[in-house]
């Protein structure tokens, strides 16, 4: 005797073994033995074999007309075998029952299972609605395959180019549009990414890589929602100084400043103020609600989007020949010995009486200009500003020695800086297609280090003084120097032993990064509450908020300053091949790479690429190479090396600050947060 029984969704034969009431020991053809429970047994018969049964019948189902067989089917619950009797004849062969249920059981949307062998008819109109969903899912599939086809031919569909990011970065894997890419793709045997190159699906590079970050990073886009800024109603006082800021041509939103008071009596003051946006902004106020969602500015090379809008910005920005509301920061000192004798924060109105600008002094505000040049120079390049620039200088490197001391080994600082002006941009957002023009500027030049080191003091000692108070703020720390620990960000006051400091906590450009308001907030709260601070601060200990705010400004800065070192390795690509060159002269860093490649950086260029030819020379070997192929999409491109140059005994040390720049772009971009502050106080002691 054999058996056709249902087995989770599947129907097989078998020849009975044994039989008890509730089940049946069945062979199967393949020799295996399977206990089946009676209900599951749906056909009992002497022949045929049931593996013939079951082919004859699944031939002779695909004959039976749906439509005709819903006609035929009574209105109640009914059995397969009742339903073959009434479509094929009152006598129903075995194979003819079995074809019946094979049919019944394929199409749920005429006839719904009521049991096993057992269905019910489905209503009119829900056949209706189900055969609309089969049709349109066969549009559906032709669409997909149409597409496909037209990908494989080298043309790009409009929806697919419609798609272009979401299909690529955030796929909807039901999608026709993903789903006909990834069938062209496999058909082709190419990558999602070169398929969609090679049917034309960019038109240009800078705007893939610019739309990518925006779709991952402003899907609503970079607009503001009109915005007031509030006004700071606290009755300041005026502080008796004559404060300056040192920041890029390219800042409108100048946090910083600094002032000199007391030179030649013995006893200075230094000043460190500190734009005041948190004397008017609150938590949860519209315009805090945007900086959070924001949590930066974001770089690039001739643009930004701001963390506020701009008239926001202007409202508290430092600007020169304003009296500009501040969280300023005193730190009196012996003049000759900078030790320091007091502290003090007041809140404020400051005379902002100049705007320095980095890239118009650096090379008249010279070491040499600060101890000896000509008076000329003070008139056009700092009037009134070399005594304390000099004392600033002196200060600078006075701070930087002693947090060396605290680190253990000095900071070293090999490579420039590199500037990028997009010719006749004047701000606006590029097209990908303006003329680059790369600069030099060397870290740890005099005007650099003196806001860094400013920065790096106000950072440390307000950190420690809202420790001291018990008010929490978000610190950056750093357990110790050793491979592999890096910065990590919480509200406890822990060393950063990367700079040398006690604790540092971001407060210098509250205009710029979110994590610096609110540990504005939180310094004015210790302003003006002292002892009683904890309790007044707008963010208490342990505060969930806050870990919230960490969380997603590590996200957030880690992107953004992803997609600035990917579009600097753009624009030194366009740079490349607008200047024509195609050699160029580097220094072995890294080697053991997957192929045998090594890796080496430009000479005068911020270029990192993999080369083949320079294996076996020691880190720090100078080569020429021969450039390959751009690929402005992945930012790649590689070289060969044609020449090698003099070979240092000993490698120099690399630079302490940020890691080694990514050789991929944003398309498989890896890029360890670089703890530069474009402007003043960051983790990298020289911004």
């Amino acid at each position: 005797m054999f058996a056709l029984f249902e087995e989770a969704g599947k129907f097989q034969g078998g020849r009975v073994m044994s039989e008890a009431e509730s089940s049946a020991q069945i062979e199967l053809d393949s020799g295996k033995r399977v206990k089946v429970k009676a209900a599951n047994i749906l056909l009992r018969f002497e022949k045929p074999a049931p593996a013939e049964l079951i082919r004859s019948a699944q031939a002779l189902s695909q004959g039976i007309e749906l439509e005709l067989a819903w006609e035929f089917a009574p209105d109640e619950e009914f059995g397969f075998a009742d339903l073959a009797r009434d479509y094929f004849s009152d006598k129903a062969t075995l194979e003819q029952q079995a074809a019946a249920l094979f049919r019944l059981f394929e199409a749920p949307h005429y006839f719904r299972r009521a049991g096993k062998g057992r269905f019910k008819k489905a209503p009119a109109e829900i056949v209706q609605q189900a055969l609309a969903a089969i049709e349109k899912k066969k549009a559906v599939q032709a669409q997909i395959a149409e597409w496909a086809q037209a990908l494989a031919d080298g043309n790009c569909p409009a929806p697919i180019r419609e798609q272009l990011y979401k299909i690529l970065f955030k796929p909807d894997k039901n999608a026709p549009e993903y789903k006909a890419v990834v069938d062209a793709a496999r058909a082709t045997h190419l990558a999602p990414l070169d398929l969609l190159q090679k049917a034309g699906a960019i038109d240009s590079a800078y705007q893939f890589h610019w739309k990518r970050f925006l779709f991952e990073n402003f899907p609503k886009g970079t607009g503001f929602p009109p915005l007031q800024a509030p006004a700071i109603r606290d009755a300041l006082p005026m502080a008796a100084v004559q404060a300056f800021s040192i920041d890029d041509s390219q800042t409108t939103e100048i946090d910083d400043a600094l002032s000199v008071q007391g030179l030649g009596t013995g006893t200075v003051v230094l000043g460190i103020h500190i734009a005041a946006p948190g004397l008017a902004l609150q938590p949860g106020d519209a315009v805090d609600h945007v900086a959070r969602q924001r949590l930066s500015t974001v770089y690039m090379p001739g643009y930004k989007i701001t963390m506020l809008p701009d008239e926001v910005v202007q409202a508290y920005t430092l600007q020169a020949g304003r009296d500009c509301p501040a969280v300023s920061l005193y730190v009196t000192m012996d003049e000759a010995t900078f030790a320091i004798q007091a502290t003090e924060t007041r809140l404020e109105q400051v005379p902002i009486t100049q705007n320095l600008r980095h890239d118009q002094l650096d090379s008249v505000v010279t070491e040499d200009w600060l101890q000896a040049g000509d008076e000329a120079a003070e008139l056009t390049a700092a009037p009134g500003l070399r005594a304390p620039l000099g004392f600033l200088w002196r200060l600078a490197k006075h701070l930087k020695a002693q947090r060396e001391i605290v680190r253990g080994k000095p900071e070293n600082f090999n490579r420039p800086d590199y500037n990028f002006r997009l010719v006749g941009n004047d701000g606006n957002e590029p097209q990908g297609t303006e003329q680059v023009n790369i600069s030099v500027r060397q870290r740890g030049a005099p005007l650099d280090l003196m806001v860094a080191e400013a920065m790096i003091l106000a950072n440390s000692t307000w950190g420690n003084w809202l420790a001291e108070h018990g008010v929490p703020g978000i610190y950056r720390s750093q357990a110790s120097m050793a491979p592999g620990v890096k910065v990590r960000m919480g509200t406890k006051a822990l060393p950063h032993a990367g700079i040398g400091v006690k604790s540092y906590a971001w407060s210098t450009s509250p205009l710029r990064r979110y994590t610096d308001m609110v540990n504005q907030w939180q310094i004015i709260a210790v302003a003006r509450h002292g002892k009683t601070a904890a309790l007044a601060a707008p963010f208490k200990p342990k505060d969930a908020e806050l870990f919230s705010i960490i969380s997603g400004f590590d996200a957030a800065y880690s992107a953004y300053n992803g997609y600035q070192a990917g579009m600097e390795r753009f624009w030194t690509l366009q740079y490349l091949q607008q200047q024509g060159i195609t050699e160029l002269t580097a220094a072995v860093f890294k080697d053991n790479l997957p192929g045998g490649a090594v890796l080496v950086r430009a000479d005068e260029l911020p270029l990192v690429l993999p080369v083949v030819g320079a294996q076996g020379l020691a880190r720090g070997a100078r080569v020429r190479v021969k450039l390959g192929e751009i690929d402005e999409i992945t930012l790649d491109v590689g070289g060969t090396v044609i020449e090698r140059l003099d070979t240092p005994a000993e490698a120099p040390p690399e630079d302490d600050a940020g890691e080694d720049e990514p050789v991929a772009g944003p398309i498989a971009i890896a890029v360890d947060m670089n703890e530069a502050d474009a402007g003043g106080g960051g983790d990298n002691p020289n911004p």
